[in-house]
């Protein structure tokens, strides 16, 4: 074992779960294997603790990084920000600029509120939504973090969520009262979503405006003009789609706009902050509660977003990024009818995926990540796009796969056992408890 997996071994004694989020568990890449830890990372490349490089056709940070790993103008924005000092008794102005820049970016709001993660903007989503709205049930569709409020759809009589990202997620330590309380329908099923409203007095809805694929007869406007209908407060969650395919939120590609929207991830290019966009009429509702925490207050995050977006402003990172991720969808998919293999590939192209259509399917993506971190990649079957990606890079990453490809090949025709290749565990594919 290198020294990551040394130190993993060390995390998981001290650590509930190993790590602070689970879609970085080692377990859900390459189990006994994945280097773990990172010494540095620059443009799409990683240094493990033992120094050796990689490059990363992976999740870059779980997609926090569209303008690559260390971008020259954002670290000096934020390193006179450090000079400066990041934190005082008053406020960073930083953030009232930042506001204003959102504002103009999405002009049907007129209010914003920061956090610095995912799923504190959820859920201070919801929270001003519900008093806005002044009843409790949520209509949700697809993932929106860990809190209370999103886990307390698996109380409602199983896994609810199997379907929303990650299967397996346990409700324990959540509420049981707040069992049917939160409603999950599924994408594109408007008379599902319509059933839940006529029957819940739902009071929000809150989806991602697309993951693995895009509307189809006229679902966006249709929950749209049923919000509408209904004085029910609609919410996008773009925290994972915003400025991939658009310079903010892809709802702008299907003209219809939200209530309230979610921006993150990729708004800092790997500093943390969190956005919550909405009409006045609806955001007024947090000065009716109780929203507030200290760190929200610090000025890296705003500094890094303001640098962030006049980066992505000039270049236009979102072209770039989407025409990769198309680059690499396509060379999945020639690789595969090279090869006789049968996959399907989902997602936007700048945050894609695929998956082998075979009983073997987690054991050919661990071959994968097994594989190609010896010829110095960090892989599996998920790419999310930066623009420090290049065509060499793209070049040598299919060069690489077409081998490994090779063998899957020889493994679904019987010739080859899967079993006999991997070095260690499969992968897990969702939420598991660790020994």
């Amino acid at each position: 074992m290198g020294k990551g997996q040394d130190l993993y071994v060390k995390a998981k004694t001290l650590i509930p779960g190993g790590t602070m989020l689970l879609s970085k568990r080692p377990e859900m890449f390459l189990p006994e294997h994945w280097p773990s830890y990172f010494s540095k990372s620059k443009g799409c490349k990683v240094w493990d603790l033992d120094g050796k490089e990689l490059l990363d056709m992976s999740i870059m940070g779980i997609g926090t990084n569209t303008l690559g790993y260390g971008n020259d103008e954002v670290d000096a924005a934020v390193i006179e920000t450090v000079k400066k000092g990041n934190m005082s008794t008053l406020n960073c102005p930083e953030e009232v600029y930042l506001a204003e820049k959102l504002v103009e970016m999405n002009p049907w709001a007129d209010m914003v509120r920061f956090a610095r993660t995912g799923g504190e903007a959820n859920s201070i989503a919801i929270r001003i939504a519900r008093a806005a709205s002044g009843k409790d049930n949520v209509a949700i569709c697809g993932y929106h973090g860990w809190h209370d409020w999103y886990l307390s759809a698996n109380h409602n009589g199983g896994d609810d969520l199997s379907s929303h990202l990650i299967p397996g997620l346990s409700p324990k330590g959540v509420p049981k009262n707040l069992k049917n309380s939160v409603f999950p329908f599924h994408y594109n099923n408007y008379e599902a979503l319509l059933d839940i409203v006529e029957k819940n007095d739902i009071g929000v809805i809150k989806m991602e405006v697309m993951r693995n694929f895009g509307p189809e007869d006229n679902f966006l406007q249709k929950v749209r003009d049923l919000a509408t209908r209904k004085n029910i407060v609609l919410i996008f969650d773009e925290c994972s789609s915003g400025f991939r395919e658009t310079f903010g939120g892809i709802y702008q590609k299907f003209n219809v706009e939200p209530d309230m929207i979610m921006l993150g991830k990729t708004i800092g290019n790997g500093y943390a902050l969190t956005a919550v966009v909405g009409r006045k009429s609806v955001m007024e509702a947090a000065q009716n509660t109780f929203i507030s925490s200290t760190f929200w207050t610090e000025r890296i995050g705003p500094t890094a977003a303001l640098a962030t977006l006049k980066v992505m402003e000039r270049i236009e990172s979102w072209k770039t990024i989407t025409e990769t991720g198309s680059k690499m969808q396509n060379g999945w998919k020639k690789l595969a009818n090279a090869h006789n293999l049968d996959i399907t590939v989902s997602g936007i192209s700048a945050m894609t995926t695929y998956g082998f259509n075979s009983a073997n399917a987690a054991a050919y993506k661990t071959l994968i990540t097994q594989d190609m971190l010896k010829k110095g990649f960090l892989a599996s079957t998920h790419f999310y796009a930066s623009t420090a990606h290049t065509n060499e890079h793209l070049n040598s990453y299919f060069e690489a796969l077409d081998g490994i490809y090779a063998t899957i090949a020889k493994c679904e025709s019987e010739v080859l056992n899967i079993n006999d290749l991997l070095e260690g565990p499969v992968c897990h594919s969702g939420f598991k408890r660790l020994n």
